[in-house]
């Protein structure tokens, strides 16, 4: 079976066009770097966006904190307010004022996550305390404190204030 000289021609334009239409589809080399840069661009826009973003993010709640800690201690400085402008001169209100201010700046601290530690009697760690003075006194252990001159501070293990202390032995 033998074909015509027309029906090859036929195919060979068929052949010929199909080969021209898949070259078509085909992008060009010049139009995948145009879609590469196209894709570089937008990717480098959106990682501006998104520092951009966190940076504001990170003030906003840096600034939520600062409100939430000024919120906790204004009825602190409220009571201090009504302690120093209170008439007369009586000593032990003056002193019962203070005392249930201090209770209050605590329990608002206490509400913040700090915690207070240093006690006499506790076993000196120089990740949490700062010993200052040294006394040998066979009465108490080794490495313990005696004497704490300033109370510590810390917010879960990060420390906030060491606690300056005296140790014995």
């Amino acid at each position: 079976m033998s074909k015509e000289p027309e029906e090859i021609k036929d195919e060979v334009e068929t052949e010929n066009t199909e080969d021209t239409e898949q070259k078509a589809k085909e992008p060009t080399l010049e139009e995948q770097l145009n879609d590469t840069k196209d894709q570089l661009l937008r990717t480098a826009a959106e990682y501006a966006n998104y520092r951009a973003r966190s940076a504001k993010e990170k003030e906003q709640t840096y600034n939520n904190a600062k409100g939430n800690v000024i919120s906790e201690l204004l009825p602190v400085i409220d009571n201090l307010e009504r302690a120093l402008s209170g008439e007369g001169n009586d000593f032990e209100a003056l002193k019962q004022g203070v005392q249930m201010t201090m209770d209050g700046l605590m329990a608002a601290l206490e509400k913040l996550g700090v915690e207070q530690y240093g006690e006499s009697g506790d076993a000196f760690d120089p990740n949490y305390h700062n010993a200052v003075m040294h006394v040998e006194d066979d009465s108490l252990g080794e490495n313990v404190i005696c004497d704490v001159f300033q109370k510590g501070y810390k917010i879960g293990d990060r420390v906030i204030r060491a606690a300056m202390v005296k140790t014995a032995n």
